[in-house]
């Protein structure tokens, strides 16, 4: 193999690559990078046997050639290069990497057992933003299960109807779901396990906003955008049908500023160190909201917040950091605190902003 490009092209193929990349030691390949040159062009390849990447870098190809360099050293090498071309050659079980500033030698490893990125051709291909896949995954990601016991709890449940592109996901303590625009009618139900979504956020947000190209099989999701191609199984497996939770009617309602209600919360986190829990004394008769948190070793503090209140009086506990991982999904500048009473679930949007819905439920005490 011998070929040569641009180093600022290379880096960037290199960045997006490496985040895929596995770390299992028992197959040392997958803690490398592939790299083919064919045609006029250098492929770098990376997969942990979830997720699969390639990109084609523009390249003056010499030599044909195949070979799997382990991808820290590697990276780091076209990295810290200062030039603006990089020739990189194969001598028997040694990669060259040239520039005019100097010569680097890397061993390589056996690529024959390094995996094959599968390439999706059936079903329909849908034409999506990848600011809307972005936007889509990371309203959501948080809400997802870190667990593998139930794995669809782990995942994102992405599908479309009526030109809507909805996201969705829930550890069964709190649900998260975003609703964006989208030029696909009907996508099917699709179970994204959230490990992967968040690698492919991370392809997503190197893309100008330009339609890419998305297919949905039995198996896997496929992204191609260009001379990327991501792919990603999917879970086989049923999403709850959590619409069905999601109250019709609610106790009480405050009305509220995002930042006066994070600034708060905030504070509380100091206060509720180990227990992580926040009490809302939300009482419309007269019309007070006060926040509180408490522990032994620390103290308490107690905080009002101006609010728009309505419906009965209440006092419930949340589980802190619960509550305030939404609030980066919430773009208005005010809240909606929906309280279906006490130990039943709340329902926060942003106000005059209904694309976005998060739903947590209390804590026992």
């Amino acid at each position: 193999m011998k070929t040569s490009c641009t180093q600022e092209r290379l880096r960037a193929a290199v960045d997006i690559a490496e985040r895929v990349v596995g770390k299992k030691e028992s197959l040392p390949v997958l803690s490398c990078i592939l790299l083919e040159a064919k045609g006029k062009a250098l492929y770098v390849r990376a997969t942990n046997l979830e997720t699969g990447i390639e990109i084609a870098v523009p390249a003056e190809v010499m030599q044909e050639g195949v070979v799997a360099v382990p991808v820290g050293v590697f990276s780091h090498t076209v990295r810290t290069s200062r030039a603006e071309k990089i020739e990189l050659s194969l001598d028997g079980q040694n990669l060259s990497i040239r520039s005019p500033h100097g010569e680097t030698t890397l061993r390589t490893i056996a690529h024959d057992e390094f995996p094959s990125i599968p390439k999706e051709t059936e079903g329909d291909a849908y034409q999506l933003s990848p600011k809307a896949l972005l936007d889509g995954i990371s309203a959501v990601a948080y809400a997802a299960s870190q667990s593998m016991i139930r794995p669809e709890l782990a995942s994102i449940l992405i599908t479309a109807q009526d030109g809507t592109l909805t996201f969705a996901a829930t550890d069964s303590f709190r649900l998260a779901e975003k609703r964006i625009p989208a030029r696909a009618a009907s996508i099917p139900d699709t179970l994204l396990p959230v490990k992967n979504a968040l690698e492919l956020t991370h392809v997503l947000s190197a893309l100008p906003d330009e339609p890419i190209e998305c297919r949905f099989s039995d198996s896997q999701l496929s992204v191609t955008a260009g001379t990327i191609y991501f792919m990603s199984r999917i879970v086989d497996a049923t999403f709850p049908q959590y619409q069905a939770i999601i109250p019709k009617e609610f106790m009480t309602e405050a009305v509220l500023l995002k930042e006066d209600l994070n600034t708060t919360m905030k504070k509380a986190r100091i206060f509720s160190a180990g227990t992580q829990q926040i009490g809302f004394h939300v009482y419309p008769s007269k019309k007070s909201f006060t926040a509180t948190a408490r522990t032994a070793d620390i103290g308490e503090t107690s905080d009002s917040i101006d609010a728009a209140l309505e419906g009965s009086d209440l006092d419930i506990n949340f589980n802190l950091q619960y509550l305030s991982d939404c609030f980066s999904s919430i773009r208005a500048d005010s809240v909606s605190l929906q309280f279906g009473g006490l130990g039943k679930a709340l329902v926060i949007k942003g106000v005059s902003d209904p694309t976005f819905l998060y739903l947590v439920m209390p804590l026992n005490r």
